[in-house]
């Protein structure tokens, strides 16, 4: 996986954030924000950086953090092209899931 152009600052801000998310804690405002627009479980990291404002959108499953999309936003919403691939990347990983569980 190709990781975005992270200053050092950001990428040990963004690794903090997801670790304390793997850990059981949840994140609220400014950290993080609730994303059901995308599905049950997901979320959004907001981490400043130098000339970008990132985004790090994640499902909480019950064995997993699951990373979904990074981009850099220049917007105030969540462009739906993004929400839209996250969903289709979501489908799919749950119906990989549930075919290696049949298989």
């Amino acid at each position: 996986m190709k990781t975005p152009p992270f200053s050092d600052a950001a990428r040990e801000e963004t690794g903090s954030l997801l670790r304390q998310v793997q850990y059981g804690n949840a994140l609220s405002l400014p950290d993080s924000e609730p994303m059901p627009e995308i599905g049950p479980r997901c979320h959004e990291v907001r981490i400043p950086d130098r000339d970008h404002s990132w985004r790090v959108i994640y499902r909480i499953d019950p064995e997993h953090v699951l990373v979904v999309a990074v981009f850099a936003k220049s917007t105030q919403q969540t462009p739906e092209f993004i929400k839209a691939a996250c969903r289709a990347r979501l489908r799919r990983y749950d119906q990989e899931k549930r075919g290696h569980a049949n298989g």
